[in-house]
């Protein structure tokens, strides 16, 4: 997709939303099921992910934790944004890999420390890139990927969260 197509195709929905700002607000949404032992069902548009303790926690691997799964989210977020800004910036990227590495101290999670914080301490995310584009491209295009990644922002900006429960 180059810039014209990627333009075609995002115009009438920002055209939509300007004129109709309650267009854009959508809901989305996940559900998994509890699965045998200490373990969660998710189903994905890829296919059924069975997460479960992380090693640190007691687990023995064969399960996905829910941890990398959040920094997966985040890498897939950044790197599809980062693709469109390179393509509306028109900026050729050859090649390239995101990185995202997060520091958690399962004393936390694990009850063993009170001043432990439950959850990543810190985040990064690294771009890998096989580009001729300018330096001052590149920092626009990273400012500009973490401006709409909606991964990105919404760790960054801690949204409202809430919690509800409903017995059968």
């Amino acid at each position: 997709m180059d810039k014209e197509e990627l333009r075609a195709v995002q115009a009438p929905l920002k055209e939509k939303y300007k004129t109709s700002p309650e267009k854009a607000e959508w809901i989305l949404e996940a559900e998994g099921k509890l699965g045998e032992g200490i373990a969660c069902n998710v189903p994905t548009d890829a296919g059924e992910v069975e997460a479960g303790l992380h090693p640190a926690t007691g687990g023995d691997g064969t399960q996905t934790c829910s941890g990398d799964m959040l920094l997966e989210a985040l890498v897939a977020c950044a790197g599809v944004t980062l693709k469109s800004v390179a393509t509306a910036m028109e900026i050729e990227i050859a090649e390239g890999t995101v990185r995202a590495e997060g520091v958690l101290d399962f004393r936390g999670t694990m009850a063993v420390s009170k001043e432990a914080p439950v959850g990543f301490k810190s985040i990064t995310l690294n771009f890998e890139l096989d580009t001729a584009a300018s330096g001052k491209r590149i920092e626009k295009l990273i400012e500009l990927t973490e401006r709409y990644c909606v991964i990105y922002q919404t760790l960054k900006n801690n949204p409202e969260l809430n919690t509800s429960v409903s017995i059968r």
